[in-house]
């Protein structure tokens, strides 16, 4: 048994943005939302139920609970199941990663959809850390619909979501661990995450 074997690790998260419906450019999708103020959010707990498999899984698959929340598919509607996965690498020439969640959930007329969205985690030109891991890129599809069946899915809605600061300060305070006394679980979560971080934003030579 691994030293973290049964310690579980989880945050609370909350996003907001807008979507438009039948846009499917991401920007635009944001930009026709706001105007057509079709708000969706999300408020989510994420859980790692073993730190120690999370860690060590390449995707770092998370379970994430929670509500979505949108007026126009029926206001506030529970994730019926969801997965969120941190830091998944991206193929290409320099390093990437995306953060994925994905959820299905129902609207008020009890026909099923899925959320999905990315965070897409690069060195762009600029300090833009801040920006790419507080931004998620995101669609509604129709149904209850796995990863490989995204292509071919009917798209519902389009646009863009965030955390916003006072959010994102508020979500530092919701790290909780299981069993409590298990506190080096979080610093091994840390050092996760600031180790991806180090791979995409240091420069090439040091990394």
């Amino acid at each position: 048994m691994g030293e973290d074997e049964g310690v579980s690790l989880s945050f609370t998260e909350e996003m907001k943005g807008f979507v438009a419906f039948g846009e499917r450019d991401y920007e635009q999708g944001f930009r026709a939302g706001r105007e057509q103020r079709t708000a969706l959010m999300f408020h989510l707990t994420i859980t790692a139920t073993d730190v120690e498999r999370f860690i060590a899984d390449p995707e770092h698959e998370g379970v994430a609970e929670g509500y979505v929340a949108c007026e126009e598919l029926g206001g506030r509607r529970p994730v019926e199941r969801g997965v969120f996965n941190l830091f998944v690498d991206q193929e290409g020439e320099r390093p990437v990663k995306h953060m994925l969640y994905r959820l299905h959930f129902s609207d008020g007329d009890a026909r099923p959809l899925t959320m999905v969205g990315f965070k897409r985690v690069e060195d762009d030109p600029g300090l833009d850390v801040w920006q790419d891991t507080t931004t998620l890129f995101t669609r509604i599809l129709h149904g209850y619909v796995e990863p490989n069946d995204d292509p071919g899915a009917d798209l519902v809605a389009t646009g863009i979501i965030h955390i916003h600061g006072l959010d994102f300060a508020k979500q530092l305070t919701t790290f909780r661990v299981d069993p409590p006394h298990r506190v080096d679980a979080l610093g091994r979560f840390g050092a996760l995450f600031a180790g991806d971080l180090w791979q995409i934003y240091a420069p090439a030579a040091l990394r």
